[in-house]
């Protein structure tokens, strides 16, 4: 067993890898290749491979959340370990190196997420499990009914819109999304790295809700292949209850079905209840689910 730092030639094995642990996360090769070879500055991000016969078994990134006003945040993020090489020591070799790396930039607490069946491990590791991510998934043959529009809304394509707008109506439907560590605090040099230059980012099927030239309402769209994911959808406050988030998402939906998408992943903290009401009524279903968990840094 060798641990090392990643090196951006290793995206098609992580990528392997992924698929295999978490067939219901959508990252690519290419922006896995991005995501190593040019980590945000803001983030501090690093990320760790171990190799058995020089074969990639486990994968692990971390990085300071630079999109919350809370101080010294560290993310130990998809650290994952494949089943044949499990209760060797992979997990926790990856693991010190996280932390190790979250201590050295001067992280004081760290968040992480753990699968039902990693929560001994991470309570073993001083994790404290604190809420539930439910991932679903939608098959798109064929996409769910599309709803009327209402008359004063426009649907449209990311293609062509200035991308500040964008980050603008992010901003401001994220500041209130419930998880353990509020997203308050998304500079736009941060999300227009980790967002809109992710080569994933499928701008012809992400749709906005336009009313009165203000974008009120959104669905972005990441896509490898025939599958993508809903990487957000969101609307802002002054706008909700009109069902943008659903008329949203689901013109999204049909706009990547008609550019080839078969299947579409997504989720939601199991506290969203208005997410999961929109995400049930367009026909997901639960494939998996992951915990947020918690500790402090000494």
């Amino acid at each position: 067993m060798r641990i090392r730092t990643a090196r951006p030639d290793d995206a098609p094995a992580v990528v392997a890898l992924r698929a295999l642990v978490h067939p219901y996360l959508v990252r690519g090769v290419e922006s896995t290749r991005q995501m190593i070879a040019q980590p945000s500055p803001d983030e501090q991000w690093t990320a760790y491979v171990v190799e058995v016969d020089d074969t990639v078994v486990g994968w692990v990134s971390a990085y300071r959340n630079a999109q919350t006003s809370e101080p010294d945040v560290g993310e130990v993020s998809t650290l994952h370990v494949h089943p044949e090489h499990r209760g060797r020591g992979v997990g926790t070799a990856l693991l010190t190196a996280a932390l190790g790396h979250l201590r050295g930039i001067g992280a004081r607490r760290v968040r992480t997420w753990a699968l039902p069946e990693s929560l001994p491990f991470a309570r073993r590791h001083g994790f404290t499990p604190s809420r539930e991510l439910r991932y679903s998934a939608l098959d798109l043959r064929p996409a769910p009914p599309m709803p009327e529009p209402p008359p004063d809304v426009r649907l449209l394509p990311l293609t062509d819109l200035d991308p500040r707008r964008v980050h603008l109506a992010e901003v401001a439907a994220a500041a209130d999304e419930p998880e353990d560590v509020p997203a308050d605090s998304i500079s736009y040099e941060n999300w227009y790295s980790e967002v809109w230059d992710n080569p994933g980012l499928d701008r012809a099927a992400s749709t906005v809700a336009e009313a009165g030239g203000e974008i009120v309402s959104f669905s972005l769209v990441k896509r490898d292949g025939d599958r993508m994911w809903s990487d957000y959808t969101g609307t802002l406050p002054a706008h909700r209850g009109r069902g943008l988030a659903r008329l949203v998402k689901t013109a999204a939906l049909h706009r990547a079905a008609a550019g080839g998408v078969r299947v579409a992943y997504t989720s939601n903290d199991e506290a969203n209840a208005p997410m999961l009401a929109v995400n049930v009524g367009l026909g997901y279903r639960p494939v998996g689910s992951s915990w947020s968990c918690l500790r402090e840094l000494t």
